[in-house]
């Protein structure tokens, strides 16, 4: 290949179009190249192949923008901070009889409470928290006290008063069994089961009878955490 021709296919340049919106996939012929920029958009680069627009934005700032999910193969490595929402268990175990006398249960430690007033049976937000799932494992249920409703209630106190508040409500009416899993989820409450930054909040049960004396009780929750 001559010299001519090597400087001409490097000095070549494709077609491109500058646009004020997005081009529609029908207005790009395949292998045109389009920079644009829409209203609240960073200006991208987009390509049409093989019938699909391809784009990657551009950043005068450093900041990136991806519009959908990031898949990483390797490692993340992060030096600032991660911002969003995470996901958040916390074990509640303790052991008592649950019956038509409300317990707050702990958060942690062991030792549950009557009220919001008590260390272990109160919570102190600090992000804003919803209630994913609240799993419970009794140990012993007595013959003939199974079917018993089970109320569970997030209660709080927000930030400058002591009125005690009810958050969400949720009754669990199916027969409980010993040693076996049952779950309250978020859908099952009246309303949604979030606490807020700065709320003294607590997770209240109270059941229709009681469920045969002392026992253990296994509980876990389940909490998507918002930090912003």
């Amino acid at each position: 290949m001559a010299n001519r021709d090597i400087r001409r296919i490097i000095n070549t340049k494709q077609d491109s179009l500058e646009s004020d919106g997005n081009l529609s996939i029908n207005s790009m012929s395949d292998g045109q190249v389009s920079i644009s920029k829409s209203n609240n958009e960073q200006l991208s680069i987009r390509k049409k192949k093989y019938g699909r627009i391809y784009k990657s934005y551009m950043s005068s700032n450093g900041n990136q923008v991806v519009d959908k999910n990031l898949t990483v193969k390797g490692n993340l490595n992060v030096k600032g901070s991660l911002l969003g929402s995470s996901y958040k268990i916390i074990a509640h175990n303790m052991q008592d009889d649950i019956g038509t006398n409300p317990v707050y249960l702990p958060w942690f430690g062991v030792s549950e409470g009557t009220d919001l007033t008590t260390q272990s049976a109160s919570f102190l937000v600090p992000y804003q928290m919803t209630l994913e799932k609240i799993m419970f494992r009794p140990t012993a249920i007595s013959a003939g006290q199974e079917g018993h409703d089970l109320r569970v209630r997030l209660m709080k106190m927000d930030d400058g008063d002591t009125t005690v508040d009810t958050v969400a409500t949720a009754n669990y009416t199916n027969a409980l069994a010993s040693g076996t899993l049952f779950t309250v989820s978020r859908f099952d409450f009246d309303n949604i089961p979030r606490f807020g930054i700065g709320d003294n909040c607590g997770i209240e049960i109270t059941a229709a009878g009681d469920y045969g004396g002392d026992i253990v009780w296994k509980i876990t929750s389940v909490w998507e955490i918002k930090i912003l």
